[in-house]
Formats: structure tokens, sequence, C-alpha cells
């Protein structure tokens, strides 16, 4: 691809998504987040990752402001790329409603209409939700010939999926041939079984949903899942005192195998003495990775006993969270360790945003040099 495909990346964070259009080939000139440690972060890795940074609410932003700030001309081909804030699609903005999501579950299956007392259960009120359209306006106002939209697989459960299917339409509206892809990133190298939704769209032809370049078992131009354990290997990571686990269920998870969570300490595993009971813990309580498997996804606000832990059981550290989650090797985060890990957390793994930028690119008529 020449480096001419000018790339802007909206809600870019630590770069995740950005460092994968680079690795497309893409020149990445311009980097929008709102977060100071995200964008200090950019700022520290420049060598690693191109462009110009804004720190920037989106919603006083034009499309002209853009290009400016990326040195572009109205002529010049673009891609915008990036992901609204995922939390107000996240799993968590529904299941913290007592009792409504099996109601409302229970109401889709019988073809009816969820109610509490009569009033249609709606999806919470969040003023993040308005960025998916602020990120849509931006990509109109600045001509952009492709983009690339992020977010999480809950942006298409039934509460939330006309937030999404409003952004296809729109897009596909205004001339925008799309496609829509639910990737795991497992299936694209990365040590991690982060799941993501996308939505390519471009002006010159129909994006192709990206060839998996990994599976669970190799085959014929296909390569075996990256393991954590490969992904941790040779890492040069010092100890840190966030490491240490300690207070009521460290024992508990000290004796926990590699791969198993709290179950372990149940009766259905076989226990002797049994702590709880299974389904009565969330799936990642005390979870800890295998060596063997890629890792679970790494959430960006962990609680104190919210794996994945290492299969050592302590805490991960923040080079291993980073190795997860595909970023470069030597990759600085900015921010005290909490501040890291939410960037770490809340990130696109690149090797998912490279075959993603490499597709809309393709439509454009570019050849990626990474395909």
């Amino acid at each position: 691809m020449s480096s001419s495909l000018a790339v802007i990346d909206l809600f870019s964070g630590a770069g995740g998504l950005g460092i994968g259009a680079m690795g497309a080939g893409a020149d990445l000139r311009l980097s929008v987040d709102s977060d100071s440690y995200s964008c200090e972060t950019l700022r520290i890795n420049s060598v690693l990752h191109d462009g110009a940074v804004v720190e920037a609410d989106v919603t006083g932003l034009t499309g002209d402001d853009l290009r400016r700030k990326a040195g572009l001309r109205r002529s010049d081909d673009l891609v915008v790329i990036g992901g609204a804030p995922c939390q107000p699609f996240s799993k968590a903005a529904y299941w913290l409603d007592p009792g409504e999501e099996a109601s409302y579950r229970r109401a889709r299956a019988r073809g009816e209409e969820a109610t509490r007392s009569g009033v249609p259960i709606e999806a919470r009120e969040d003023s993040r939700r308005t960025l998916v359209h602020e990120y849509w306006r931006l990509v109109l106002e600045s001509g952009a010939s492709a983009f690339v939209f992020e977010n999480v697989p809950s942006i298409l459960h039934p509460r939330n999926r006309h937030v999404f299917e409003a952004l296809k339409a729109d897009a596909e509206a205004a001339g925008f041939q799309t496609t829509t892809v639910v990737a795991t990133a497992t299936n694209f190298g990365a040590p991690q079984s982060r799941q993501r939704v996308f939505l390519l769209g471009s002006l010159h032809g129909k994006p192709q949903e990206p060839i998996k370049t990994h599976a669970e078992t190799a085959g014929a131009g296909v390569q075996r899942w990256v393991t954590a354990g490969e992904a941790l290997r040779g890492l040069d990571s010092l100890p840190e005192e966030a490491e240490h686990v300690s207070g009521r269920w460290a024992e508990h998870l000290r004796v926990i195998p590699p791969g198993m969570n709290y179950k372990f300490h149940t009766a259905w595993a076989g226990h002797p003495s049994p702590t709880w009971e299974t389904e009565t813990r969330y799936w990642n309580f005390l979870l800890k990775l295998s060596p063997d498997r890629p890792s679970w996804t790494i959430p960006a606000s962990p609680g104190p006993w919210t794996g994945p832990f290492h299969w050592e059981g302590r805490r991960l550290r923040v080079p291993e969270l980073a190795a997860l989650q595909s970023f470069p090797g030597g990759y600085v985060f900015a921010g005290p360790r909490r501040e890291q890990v939410r960037q770490i957390g809340n990130a696109v793994p690149s090797v998912m945003g490279q075959a993603m930028v490499a597709s809309v690119a393709a439509s454009l008529g570019a050849v990626s040099v990474a395909a």
C-alpha cells in the first residue's frame, strides 16, 4: 500500500487500532482522544506510533479540523478509523439492571415486549451513545473514502443493535458499501480470545471480510493460535509491587490449576470442601491463564479478584498485559498502573486492526504490503 493512503484514528486510546493501520502499510496522520493519559502514551511512543496527537473532545471538532491537523488536502484519500467508547454497549451496561436481562430475553423468545410495571424495558441512558453519531458526522464532514468502525459485540444485542444498524444505514445512504465483521482476535494472531464487531465501509467497492490467519489447529495456509505461554515467553518484565495477591481468597487462587477459575473450589469439580456452587460467581472470578491456551479477554477495570491471573497465581504485569493485546515490545504506557491497565484493556489488538484496515484499503484499490 502506498504510504499516501492517510488514516485518522478517532477515540484512539493507547493506539492499538492505529498501530494496526500502520501494520497494514497506511500512513497514520492523526490520532484523537479526550483522555490525557492515552494521548501521553501516544506521544511517548512517537517512534512506534506515527502521526500527530490531538487531545480533544470530538464533539468540538469538524471534518475540516481533522484534515487540517492531519496535514491533508481535501482531495487526499482518507480512511477514518475508530470506535466510540464501548461502555454503553458492554454487557455490564445491561446486566447491572437486576432481573431485567432475564425478563428481556424471555419476552424476546416469546415475541413479546419486555416491560417493568407496564413500562417497556429500554437500554440505559448514556450520553456516550451519541459519540457513535459524532463518529459518523466526522466521517462525512472529512470526506473520507472509507472507514473502519469498531465496538464490543454487545452493540449487536437487541437493546443496542438499533445504534449499529442506524450507523450502517446512514453509511449506505451516503454511498458507502459496508461489511459487518464479528471477529475474534485469536483468529488473526493475537494471543487473546477478545471479540470485536467491525463495520467496514468504502465508497469504491464492498470491503471483503478479512481471511482468518490462525485457528485452533494449523492447516493449509493457517497457523495455530498463539498461546499465552508463547506470548509471554522470554518477556523481560521486572516484578511489580501490584502483582502480589493477598487477602481473603489469596490461598484459593494459589491452588487453582492453570486454565481454571473459582469452580475448582466447587462440588462440581470434585472439591472435598467446596467453597462455592457453580454459576454463583462471574466466570472470571479467580480465573487463571493456561500457558497452553490463548488468554481470555483482558478487562480494562478489573476488580481485586477478577482474572485472568498469571498461571503462577499473581497479577499480570503491565508488559505482559500489553503483549497479550499484541502491542509491540517496549511499548510504554503513561500514568499510574490503574490507568495503564485501563488503556491496555480498552485497546483493539493491533493484528485485528491491521486486517480490517487492509480490507478497506484493498477496496480503494490499494495493495497492502502486509497482506
